[in-house]
């Protein structure tokens, strides 16, 4: 959208909230650069130049502006619209790859050479893997800066810099003060961290947000000991790259509350991307619900609640694990097979709050799970035990970097996966927009309520005006149903 100025140039002087994290504005005369929305008075046209992201802006010698924090903007949409090289390449920075794996490690998990990759990325977002990710970091930092009391140097190796003078450098270009002046703005209750690793932070998001199903889905289907709803928030614990942690998510009018406990601060950037990604923080739901309120059928149903996400996953071996165990069963079934598993092979974490016991077993754990034991019929136990396999071994990754139209044909290779369950895995795990379920039970009791075909072929058919938001419109006829995925819990 970038190269659009007239676009552009419209979205900033009406102040568009919308296109925060679409690009960004460089304003020649101040040489600072901010997001859409900044409050400041718009400068002239001609003062204005635009660039498709932070990390370009940065590059380019403008420095984030101070009013509008155009760093912490919602990300784009188009990485989860998109399973382009660009897209799967920025889905893995934001997880943190190249501070752990530098770029051949990137290229690696992508299948590409690293010219290959450096190139792509600085054709379309003006910035390669480093930069992209010095921006990241740049903006872990300030976060850390400002949010909890601990110091600079500690702060530094935490957001990823090797060394305290890169970071101070890098603070003190993106941001035009050094570590210690951000600290000084910053409120004080802001660093009032009430544990070691503890801290609270904002999750922003596009308006509207619609919190029913999206938490009320996963308060639903929580499995006990991983996960819980309590006073008004999703918990749950997270297996991340250095240690673990355990998150505290609560739906506000204009965002989303994130309580973050870390056993390693080094882990905040993935732990906060993958939260993002677990509430589709980053969608536009403006430019979904405008597609489907197209079709006459649905758009009553989108009036009514707009703003649907989609609810996915932290792990998304995980989430494939948990759809074999949820397959022909409810939805409490599912819950008890998954809580016996965590119970005998999840490791044991400590919660401050109590509640939360354990981390969901890992796929190394659950390959060496002797499938006799498993209360389930025998065709399922194969099916689970091969899945765990493939996942163990790395045949099957569902991971962010996927391929999503390999993947699913990959899990539908394997014994016991119909279309339902590569779906649903596809929707929640991989994060494919357009997944659908036309066998669901959900839907077709839907679609026949509303007077849409009811049998998969013709409701395939029917939804192809729907695409590439077939994944939402599944939310929004799911919402017809009392199921409590539906309602956010009391």
């Amino acid at each position: 959208m970038h190269t659009d100025t007239e676009r552009c140039v419209r979205a900033v002087q009406s102040k568009d909230a919308r296109f925060d994290g679409w690009f960004f504005t460089a304003v020649l005369t101040t040489g600072i650069y901010c997001r859409p929305s900044c409050p400041v008075v718009p400068p002239k046209p001609g003062n204005m130049t635009f660039y498709p992201s932070a990390a370009a802006c940065q590059q380019a010698g403008f420095r984030a502006c101070k009013r509008c924090r155009p760093d912490t903007s919602p990300g784009s949409p188009e990485w989860n619209r998109r399973a382009d090289l660009t897209a799967r390449a920025m889905r893995l920075i934001a997880d943190g790859v190249v501070d752990r794996e530098g770029v051949p490690g990137l290229a690696s998990r992508l299948g590409y050479s690293t010219r290959q990759v450096e190139r792509q990325l600085l054709a379309e977002l003006g910035a390669g893997p480093l930069a992209l990710a010095r921006a990241q970091r740049a903006q872990t930092a300030r976060l850390l800066i400002e949010t909890t009391p601990l110091p600079m140097a500690d702060i530094a190796f935490a957001a990823g810099f090797s060394s305290i003078r890169t970071f101070n450098d890098t603070v003190r270009e993106v941001y035009a003060l050094s570590p210690s002046e951000l600290r000084t703005r910053a409120p004080r209750n802001r660093r009032a961290a009430t544990a070691p690793g503890a801290l609270s932070l904002r999750l922003p998001f596009r308006a509207p947000l619609n919190p029913d199903n999206l938490f009320g889905h996963l308060a639903a289907t929580a499995v006990p000991g991983v996960e819980e709803w309590r006073d008004g928030a999703y918990r749950r614990t997270l297996r991340l790259p250095y240690g673990h942690g355990i998150v505290a998510l609560t739906p506000n009018p204009d965002h989303i509350a994130c309580r973050l406990t870390l056993s390693d601060l080094r882990d905040l950037t993935v732990a906060i991307s993958r939260c993002r990604r677990l509430l589709d923080l980053d969608a536009d739901p403006t430019a979904i619900d405008d597609q489907l309120r197209a079709d006459p059928l649905l758009a009553p149903l989108v009036d009514k609640a707009p703003g649907r996400r989609v609810p996915r996953t932290v792990d998304e071996a995980e989430f494939a694990v948990r759809a074999v165990l949820g397959q022909q069963v409810s939805t409490a079934a599912a819950r008890t097979h998954a809580a016996r598993l965590v119970t005998a092979h999840g490791d044991p974490v400590d919660d401050p709050e109590g509640g939360l016991t354990h981390l969901f077993p890992s796929t190394e754990a659950l390959a060496a799970v002797d499938p006799e034991i498993l209360a389930m019929p025998r065709t399922r136990r194969t099916t689970f035990t091969t899945l765990v396999a493939h996942l163990a071994d790395g045949s099957v990754n569902p991971g962010v970097e996927s391929d999503w139209a390999e993947t699913r044909a990959r899990l539908l290779a394997l014994p016991g996966f119909g279309p339902w369950t590569a779906d649903v895995i596809a929707m929640r795990a991989l994060g494919d927009p357009d997944a659908f379920l036309p066998t669901d039970l959900g839907i077709r009791r839907a679609a026949a309520e509303l007077g849409l075909p009811s049998t998969p072929a013709a409701l395939t058919a029917r939804a192809a005006a729907w695409r590439p938001w077939r994944a939402y419109a599944v939310q929004y006829l799911w919402a017809t149903d009392d199921h409590p995925i539906n309602f956010l819990p009391v």
